[in-house]
């Protein structure tokens, strides 16, 4: 059974690699931190197979991706799948004037 299979998390997170993975193979430019945005994005589909992941390896590679993708405009939804994906395995985000 793989960690999928237990979590829905884990499967969100899955699928949202996936995603991107495949919109970073398809796009024709090239940028200087492609192979950056490739090897987390691998990291992360790792992760994804035997349980669940360590939020704060799942934060720093997703702080990696977005730095290495951010001003590519055509990747910037699957960016924003896989920042939704990984936020579910942390705290809720504060809204507005909740307390804290």
């Amino acid at each position: 059974m793989t960690g999928s299979d237990k979590d829905p998390r884990v499967a969100e997170l899955r699928a949202a690699v996936s995603r991107l993975r495949r919109e970073l193979a398809a796009h024709p430019a090239e940028f200087p931190d492609r192979c950056i945005a490739e090897d987390e994005l691998a990291a992360l589909a790792a992760m994804t197979i035997d349980g669940t992941p360590e939020v704060p390896r799942l934060r720093r590679s997703l702080l990696l991706i977005a730095g290495a993708i951010g001003s590519v405009s055509a990747l910037s939804r699957g960016l924003t799948e896989v920042r939704d994906a990984v936020e579910l395995f942390g705290e809720p985000r504060r809204q507005g004037n909740e307390p804290r």
